[in-house]
């Protein structure tokens, strides 16, 4: 059985690493602040002192932190992951990155001889802790193949979308629909109060028409807010950020509006909020 290193323990890193261990994986943890490792170190996995060092024990290493600077301090450097680990070894960005840097970490980790995988995630925080994570994958078909089983531990659905880079680039493209859909969502609920509907007769019928994941992702939230955030509103407009540098010179006035209204939300503080939360928040 593979040794699995998580580079990272936010909310999907942390139902990574507890999935691969309810699996029996031997898991290696690093994050830097941690405290966040107690608990999985409790449930036996073992706490690196660096990237580096968990690369160099791991045979597959997920990275799963926050944003480019992040991804980019885990890993290079002399305690980064291509420091630590040896050539052939698997390697797996999951963070939500930009087409930008996903593409150099790419040739960074074909030039050490590493088979480098983009694997985000999408599925939210019930998602990784139940293990039904559905994975976005770009890289060698033939080499992903042979992981499958692996990732089977913390995943219900694997979709492939062509070469390295090609996950990174469908899951902007995703996000950026979800917040279009979400934000999109709130405004008809605000039409509908504006015009004398009862919202809750309203929403149960855009659940149903036109429906759809984002639709009753955001009615559920809209009439039940979330205990736990998420996703962050910071997380979601960073996303709809490196989309937009994705494609400077495409004309995309939808997207756009929607982007102004999550800037306007990080200006009002509510950055830490769940996204979907904004529904209920004027941002005129």
């Amino acid at each position: 059985m593979e040794k699995i290193a998580v580079i990272g323990i936010g909310i999907m890193g942390n139902g990574i690493a507890n999935n691969f261990l309810k699996h029996g994986y031997e898991v290696i943890v690093w994050n830097r602040h941690q405290d966040k490792l107690k608990e999985l170190q409790k449930k036996g996995a073992l706490v690196a002192k660096t990237p580096k060092e968990a690369s160099q024990i791991a045979d597959i290493i997920f990275e799963v932190t926050a944003n480019d600077q992040s991804s980019k301090s885990v890993w290079t450097g002399e305690n980064g992951i291509i420091s630590g680990a040896n050539p052939g070894k698997i390697v797996i960005a999951s963070s939500t990155l930009s087409i930008d840097w996903t593409d150099k970490l790419a040739e960074l980790a074909k030039n050490h001889h590493l088979i480098f995988f983009d694997i985000p995630l999408t599925g939210g925080r019930s998602g990784a802790e139940e293990g039904k994570l559905t994975l976005l994958a770009g890289g060698d078909k033939l080499k992903l193949d042979k992981i499958k089983k692996d990732l089977q531990a913390i995943s219900e659905n694997i979709w492939y979308f062509g070469n390295t880079g090609s996950g990174m680039r469908f899951k902007l493209i995703l996000n950026s629909l979800q917040a279009i859909h979400v934000l999109g969502f709130g405004e008809m609920m605000n039409i509908a109060k504006k015009v004398g509907l009862d919202q809750k007769l309203v929403g149960q019928a855009l659940s149903q028409k036109p429906g759809g994941g984002a639709t009753v992702m955001a009615w559920n939230d809209f009439i039940n807010e979330p205990h736990q955030v998420n996703f962050a509103v910071k997380w979601i407009t960073k996303d709809l950020n490196y989309t937009k540098k994705m494609i400077p010179k495409v004309n995309t006035p939808i997207l756009n509006g929607t982007l102004s209204k999550l800037r306007k939300a990080i200006y009002k503080k509510l950055g830490e909020k769940n996204w979907t939360n904004l529904n209920k928040i004027d941002l005129n």
